[in-house]
Order: C-alpha cells, then sequence, then structure tokens
C-alpha cells in the first residue's frame, strides 16, 4: 500500500501519465518502473534512460569562506575543486564512519553546492551548518526549490545536446555549465550514478514538467526511455557504486568501502573524523562476487567459507547486462582475494561465488567520461 504521506515530486502527474508503479523512498512517492526494469535497464546500456531524482538533497554554501568550511566538514579538499567542476566525497562523523556520500560541484568562487542522499537529506543539512560556524559561509537548503533529472546511457549526449543546442565535446566528466532547456536555465552537469556517460540537469522545481518534456521529445529518435528506481538499482550495482544504508553507514568508514582515496589527509588543518581515520584499520573490506548458479543473494544474506559465516551481502542481483549473479559484500582482508571460493546462503542452500574486482561492468571505451 502507498504512503499517502509521502511527498512527491514536481514530476509526479508526468510519472502517472506514463503509468508508473510507484514506491515509498526515503519519505518521497518514487517511480519505481514504467514498463518492465529490464527493458529500463537495457535502454540506458543501450541507448538512454530518463530518471527522476528530485528527491535528493541540494544544499549551497556560498561566502568568503564556503571553500573552507567544506574543507573542514568532508574528508575530501574540497577547496582544489575548480570552477565548473565537481567531486565525489563522504561527510563523516568524529569517529570516521560516514553519514552521507557526496557529490559537491563548484558553481562560482565562492559557491558550492552539495547534493546529498534523500534520506539523509536532514542530517547533512544540519551536520554542515554545524560544521561551518565560525566560518564566513552561508548554508541554504535549496531542496524544495530544485528538480533534478537525469539523461544516462549511450546517446544521452546527442539527446542532451539537442535539447539545450548546447557544445556538449569539452564538457568533461565531473564538470558542469550554464545551459537553457525550453527557456528555462538549468546547471548541467556530467555526472551519474549508472556506470554509463550521463547528464543531471539541476533546474527550478516550477520548470520540471517543461524541461522533461523537451528531453523526451529531443530522445524520441534515440531510444530515451522513462526508467525507474529498480532498474537505477541494477545500473549502480554492476558500475560496483556503493548505496547509502547497504555498503555505506556510520559504522563504516571510507576505507572499509575501498574508497579511502577520498580521504585527504594531507590537506591542511583539521577536518571532522581526521583523528580516527589516520588511525583506521578496517577489519573488513567491500568485494564483488559473483555467482555461478541462477540464483542471485540478496542484501542481509550471510556469506560463508567452508560452512562458516565470514561476511554478509550488502547488494545482490540478477545482472540484466552480465547474465549472471552478482553481490557486494563485506569480508575480513583474508577472504577479500579475486578468485577466492564462496558460498552465499540463499533461504538454506549454499549457493558458490567467487570474489572478482569491481566494478562488475565497464563501459565501452568508445564512451565519453
Amino acid at each position: 500500500m502507498t504512503n499517502t504521506t509521502a511527498r512527491q515530486t514536481p514530476l509526479h502527474e508526468i510519472h502517472s501519465e506514463l503509468g508508473a508503479s510507484f514506491t515509498d523512498f526515503a519519505g518521497w512517492s518514487m517511480p519505481v518502473r514504467y514498463s518492465s526494469e529490464l527493458a529500463e535497464h537495457r535502454a540506458v546500456r543501450e541507448t538512454a534512460g530518463q530518471f527522476d531524482l528530485s528527491h535528493m538533497a541540494e544544499i549551497e554554501l556560498t561566502g568568503p569562506q564556503a571553500a573552507d568550511a567544506l574543507d573542514y566538514a568532508m574528508v575530501g579538499a574540497l577547496s582544489k575543486v575548480a570552477v565548473g567542476r565537481a567531486r565525489y566525497t563522504m561527510l563523516c562523523d568524529a569517529d570516521g564512519g560516514v553519514l552521507d556520500d557526496l557529490v559537491v560541484y563548484r558553481t562560482g568562487e565562492a559557491r558550492y553546492l552539495v547534493v546529498a542522499n534523500a534520506g539523509n537529506a536532514a542530517v547533512v543539512a544540519g551536520e554542515l551548518r554545524d560544521r561551518a560556524r565560525g566560518f564566513d559561509v552561508e548554508v541554504a537548503d535549496r531542496s524544495a526549490e530544485v528538480a533534478l533529472i537525469a539523461v544516462q546511457g549511450p546517446n544521452s549526449a546527442a539527446i542532451v545536446a539537442e535539447a539545450t543546442g548546447a557544445e556538449l565535446s569539452g564538457l568533461r566528466y565531473y564538470a558542469s555549465m550554464p545551459a537553457t532547456v525550453a527557456g528555462d536555465e538549468v546547471l548541467l552537469a556530467r555526472t551519474g550514478y549508472t556506470g554509463e556517460d550521463g547528464f543531471e540537469l539541476f533546474l527550478p522545481a516550477g520548470a520540471a514538467v517543461r524541461v522533461w518534456r523537451r528531453l523526451a521529445e529531443a530522445g524520441a529518435a534515440h531510444g530515451l526511455m522513462p526508467a525507474g528506481l529498480a532498474c537505477r538499482d541494477t545500473l549502480r550495482l554492476e558500475a560496483g557504486m556503493p548505496l547509502y544504508g547497504n555498503e555505506l553507514g556510520t559504522g563504516l568508514t571510507p576505507f572499509h568501502a575501498n574508497l579511502g582515496r577520498l580521504v585527504k589527509l594531507d590537506k591542511p588543518g583539521d577536518f571532522v573524523g581526521r583523528g580516527a581515520l589516520e588511525k583506521a584499520d578496517p577489519d573488513r573490506v567491500l568485494v564483488g562476487l559473483r555467482g555461478h548458479g541462477r540464483r542471485a543473494p540478496r542484501h542481509g544474506y550471510r556469506l560463508l567459507y567452508d560452512n562458516r559465516e565470514v561476511g554478509e551481502i550488502t547488494s545482490g542481483a540478477l545482472s540484466p547486462t552480465l547474465g549472471h549473479p552478482i553481490a557486494m559484500a563485506y569480508v575480513p582482508p583474508e577472504y577479500a582475494e579475486p578468485g577466492t571460493a564462496l558460498s552465499a546462503d540463499i533461504r538454506g542452500r549454499g549457493e558458490p561465488v567467487e570474489v572478482v574486482s569491481l566494478p562488475f561492468y565497464r563501459r565501452p571505451s568508445t564512451s565519453k567520461g
């Protein structure tokens, strides 16, 4: 049963028109699929998919010390990000545990846009306000004012170029630029969460319907399909991208998730979690698993070695692209070597799985970004 108190994005009526099935996600009513998640998944891998991501949180920091405040608040060196570029980073607590993984865009010399997961919106906004105290910076939660639409897949550049009239060949991965769609100004970023080339468009909430329709019109000749949360999850899993609440959480540091590269211990000054992260010595690490049967291990399933539990599945599915089960799990370092044979307890039966390198899928090298 759908929660009638769930928030709706500015595109809710569009999704209803398109016949979407909805699910409650982080307090939002979100389209989980329109036709079939398999068709939507394949569209993103082969042509393009269009996503409503307006449930994500957008928090803006402006002021002379915006860069200094973010360097203190987060594990990355955000002051080193050039205007027009973006960086994937993390907000950690004093113990080094991950409060959220984020993308931070530098949109001006003294202006940043922090994009947080929907379920962590209040935590991130609150922490940024607290950590910005003492700095000459203003922290403003713009989430209610901003809609976010993504176009992902091999044909995304052609679609977005037609919809915006912009020259995109010089727009690098993790870069952004101002653009116009259907007369509305957008921040156009070459970012995504699918493992494909793609774009994310930040725009005023009131322009969401116009921009969605214009993108759909531009994509009609390029195989563009509306795509929901279900295929977004299998796409990000194939790409080996962590999901907060599965692979990331307060009981885990970036080093647990093999993302220690995000922690810039060489940046000057203190930052929240520095002391704990300097001493981080993970007792378990994130690995990829390939299944050799047809049944996919799912979140929470036990992982075994010689009938002894050694870990737990964090995410798992039958890969639509690869045609076999894939999963991610945390295991002690001695079981993390690719080629290690383990088994997943799937409803009381041990199914063979093998540790493999992440990601499971890489887009063809001919794709941009």
